[in-house]
């Protein structure tokens, strides 16, 4: 089953309740909310108090990807706010499988996270304990980029090494998500899709339809 986590960055924060509630009304499943410390990466979004709020307002599960370090010190906080799943990169922990455990401990779906020039390698020793990997499709900090055609082939050997080892995790993408890369994703074997532009830049917010032709 094919998957859409519309990007909340992407949206208009002037009026975010009103955006949500647009969300609301679709069948998507997630509210993808991207946490930025402007550390691991050059940019700054929302944190937990905000995260609570869209909580409040939404009726979708809440997938937060901390792009920030430390994420040991702070993973606590945006589960406490209302994340039904906590993404973190691989790159910003040596050792990541504590870390793993302790938001298994609390009840909440984790996922890795992996930049582009990052080799996968990196990351399919800890494929047994989570339950995602996404797959950055961009550099990680800015919405509105150009897909890397490259991380197709990143997408085929995760989906080769899960079918390997018989476990069952999903591949999400994120990054340059529109109707074209989608297809190109699902079929490498990507089965959740972030779009932010694609969904939220259309001036009659027709967010139904956007969403939809996306699977």
């Amino acid at each position: 089953m094919i998957k859409v986590a519309p990007s909340i960055l992407a949206c208009d924060f002037n009026n975010l309740e009103k955006e949500i509630k647009l969300i609301n009304e679709t069948n998507c499943e997630y509210i993808h909310c991207d946490i930025m410390d402007g550390h691991f990466v050059p940019n700054i979004s929302f944190g937990p108090d905000i995260l609570k709020k869209i909580k409040s307002v939404s009726n979708k599960e809440l997938d937060v990807h901390l792009m920030i370090e430390n994420v040991e010190n702070f993973f606590h906080k945006f589960i406490n706010s209302g994340a039904n799943s906590i993404t973190f990169h691989i790159e910003a922990l040596k050792n990541p499988l504590n870390t793993i455990k302790e938001i298994k401990k609390l009840n909440t779906k984790v996922g890795l996270a992996i930049k582009p020039n990052t080799n996968l390698e990196k990351i399919i020793n800890f494929i047994e304990y989570i339950d995602l990997v996404l797959i950055m499709t961009v550099e990680p900090g800015f919405g509105g980029q150009k897909f890397i055609y490259s991380q197709i082939n990143k997408i085929k050997e995760l989906k080769n090494e899960i079918i390997k080892r018989s476990i069952n995790i999903d591949i999400q993408v994120d990054g340059g998500i529109n109707r074209k890369t989608a297809k190109e994703c699902i079929n490498a074997g990507a089965n959740i899709l972030v779009a932010g532009s694609y969904i939220f830049n259309d001036s009659e917010q027709n967010y139904i339809n956007k969403i939809d032709s996306l699977r």
